[in-house]
């Protein structure tokens, strides 16, 4: 009987162990991974080859966010005003300003360790822990905070990077300018290739 109940338990854990990752660290593994993949692709290294590295990880990158739910985050209590064909106009140019800034800092990527550490599922809204060992053996805890899709899919709608909100901080720049400006203003910047 004892024996029985051991098998039981050892079968439990073995299970539990490898499911620990959860739906959303699997699904977000696997898009990073292929994105890792691609930056490590000999035929897409070089200046000379910027565009086509980056037309590849935004096909890989773009299915993995909800845009348009970072983007009505983003913009806060803004986005209630907006009327939809200005909602419609802001997705793009906010998906855009986040390629833009960030396209350099991800092809700077050398193969730093990712490790994946946790993650928190309530309802459809799931938190998964990851932290960057980079090449000084420092350690860059990154949070992404996702949401179930239409599909069943886990998307990301926030980046957590060392505790701090990517949606928060573009939130307070964005209130920023329209209280001190306009929305149109701020739709102006986004517009700017150098924003």
């Amino acid at each position: 009987m004892t024996g029985g109940v051991l098998l039981g338990a050892l079968f439990m854990l073995l299970v539990a162990s490898s499911a620990s990752a959860g739906p959303a660290t699997d699904q977000l593994r696997a898009g990073i991974d292929r994105a890792l993949k691609t930056l490590a692709d000999p035929a897409l290294q070089g200046s000379d080859r910027a565009a086509e590295r980056r037309k590849a990880l935004r096909e890989i990158t773009d299915p993995m966010f909800d845009w348009a739910e970072m983007a009505r985050r983003a913009l806060g209590r803004h986005w209630q005003t907006r009327t939809d064909a200005e909602r419609q106009e802001f997705v793009p140019l906010f998906r855009n300003l986040l390629a833009r800034t960030y396209a350099t800092r991800i092809e700077r990527y050398d193969g730093e360790q990712i490790t994946y550490t946790g993650e928190s599922i309530e309802g459809d809204q799931a938190t998964v822990r990851t932290k960057i060992m980079d090449r000084t053996n420092r350690e860059l805890p990154i949070d992404y905070r996702m949401v179930r899709g239409p599909d069943r899919q886990w998307l990301i709608y926030d980046v957590l990077i060392e505790g701090v909100s990517l949606v928060a901080n573009y939130r307070s720049q964005f209130d920023q300018i329209i209280r001190t400006a306009s929305y149109e203003r701020l739709v102006e910047k986004l517009k700017s290739p150098s924003s």
